[in-house]
């Protein structure tokens, strides 16, 4: 079985996902492959390189995020043709991953990906676990996390799908509004619901 783990800014979707690491289940996260797949020598930073220039390299031949970042900051264009590399580079390497499990023996694979519901990658997944948190808990440890007024933080949630929405989508939902232990409590609910007790399933 494959599942789509997702949730909004401060849902507490890596907390979950930890979880589920702890459980045994292997897990794909989409963070992390979006930094492995511009690592030196790897074909997506080249093209970055192609498209940009050198000026966003840095002298140890990594990307210069926070160049890269103000380039295409107030240059839609720029911020496609930057997409246009990245995603699909980022779809490959998560299905590489997810395959490469599978042909070890996993039975199930998790695939972390925040912006599931954003980037359409549904199809991905057999079953979709949201990670779910009430309006207030997202606001208050979204300020607290990032260091945010209230007005930023309440930008940066507006930004992404209504959890309503993701809710919606939903093959099952964990509420972390409460304690970890309650967390947890729910997680392996849901896993038990899909048939799995442990990793190995």
């Amino acid at each position: 079985m494959i599942i789509g783990l997702t949730g909004s800014i401060a849902s507490g979707k890596s907390t979950v996902s930890k979880m589920l690491t702890d459980l045994g289940y292997p897990v794909v996260d989409a963070d992390l492959v979006a930094r492995q797949v511009v690592e030196p020598g790897k074909e997506t930073l080249a093209e970055i390189r192609n498209l940009f220039g050198s000026k966003v390299i840095l002298p140890d031949g990594t990307l210069d995020r926070p160049k890269l970042g103000k380039l295409i900051f107030n240059d839609p264009v720029s911020r496609q043709q930057l997409n246009n590399i990245i995603h699909p580079a980022i779809r490959k390497e998560i299905l590489r991953q997810r395959d490469a499990f599978l042909a070890q023996g996993h039975k199930t694979v998790v695939l972390d990906i925040p912006l599931l519901f954003e980037s359409k990658l549904l199809n991905f997944a057999e079953k979709i676990l949201v990670v779910s948190v009430s309006e207030e808990n997202q606001l208050l440890r979204l300020m607290k996390r990032n260091g945010l007024t209230e007005q930023e933080a309440l930008a940066r949630i507006g930004s992404q799908l209504p959890m309503a929405v993701k809710e919606a989508g939903a093959d099952a939902v964990v509420f972390n509004n409460g304690t970890i232990e309650e967390t947890k409590q729910q997680l392996v609910q849901v896993l038990s619901d899909w048939g799995l007790k442990n990793g190995n399933d």
